[in-house]
């Protein structure tokens, strides 16, 4: 297989990504730094309600309204220590990944979001990017009419995807419908690119969580991930290998990692802590 124009295409995306991140920072000196604006008050955007049952998503693993779960203690911390971190640096971006399939990336990128929603001071926006195996939508128990790929592709509006869960009234959902072929050059392109900078920008107040697919399965989380502000990594315990893990870092040396969430620990009564 011929892997010439998949990495020239990723490192075209890197460097586009590389120089919107310096646009943005306005490439400040440490001598006169640059006074941050305040973010533009956040618009209000009409998202429908999404009935939800609490036997689906304790058939998930998902935390219930309120914070009730038996992971729930170790997503509090997992969240303090991530919002300390994204608060320090101006950050309100983040993609959760991991290096192979069923690592759990879902289930701690959900839990997560659902903790930091939990939050009385945060709102969440919580998007499915896995195109090629997108799960987020059946951990919450129904079937999207409208997804993030139609958003991509220029054929709904990102207000026509969003939706409330009930119980969670800081939290937004960004489904996506189903497999997606192609998922790659749709999310490197210039439609995709200003799909994610507006969300940037008009959810400036909000926390946006992106899954994402398994690091080293495709290359669409490499093509995305430049977006983003950090990412956080999901290590499954007794399941990512050593080599996995030390490549995906390799893959994303680039971008700043906020740290890691061992998932699945039979030493923690929790499902995932970070460390």
């Amino acid at each position: 297989m011929n892997e010439q124009p998949q990495m020239e295409r990723i490192r075209k995306a890197l460097e586009q990504a590389r120089a919107e991140r310096e646009q943005r920072l306005g490439l400040a000196t440490e001598e006169s730094p640059a006074a941050p604006e305040p973010p533009p008050a956040e618009p209000t955007v009409r998202s429908r309600r999404l009935a939800v049952n609490p036997t689906a998503l304790r058939a998930a693993n998902l935390l219930l309204p309120g914070m009730v779960g038996p992971a729930a203690h170790s997503f509090k911390m997992l969240r303090t220590q991530v919002m300390q971190r994204l608060r320090a640096r101006g950050w309100n971006t983040l993609a959760v990944l991991s290096a192979a399939p069923d690592d759990g990336k879902t289930f701690v990128a959900a839990n997560l979001a659902i903790a930091i929603a939990a939050d009385p001071d945060s709102t969440v926006l919580l998007v499915d990017l896995d195109l090629r195996a997108p799960r987020l939508h059946q951990r919450f128990g129904f079937q999207p009419e409208v997804g993030v790929e139609d958003c991509l592709r220029g054929e709904a509006e990102l207000a026509a995807a969003l939706l409330c869960p009930e119980g969670y009234s800081d939290l937004l959902l960004l489904p996506a419908r189903g497999e997606v072929h192609q998922s790659s050059e749709l999310l490197a392109s210039a439609r995709a690119r200003s799909l994610f900078q507006e969300i940037k920008q008009r959810y400036a107040n909000r926390v946006v969580i992106y899954d994402l697919p398994p690091m080293l399965g495709s290359d669409d989380a490499l093509t995305f991930a430049p977006q983003v502000d950090a990412v956080l990594i999901v290590v499954g315990d007794e399941r990512t290998r050593r080599e996995e893990l030390q490549r995906c870092l390799e893959l994303i040396r680039e971008i700043p990692v906020l740290g890691t969430v061992l998932n699945g620990s039979r030493h923690e009564r929790s499902a995932a802590y970070a460390y």
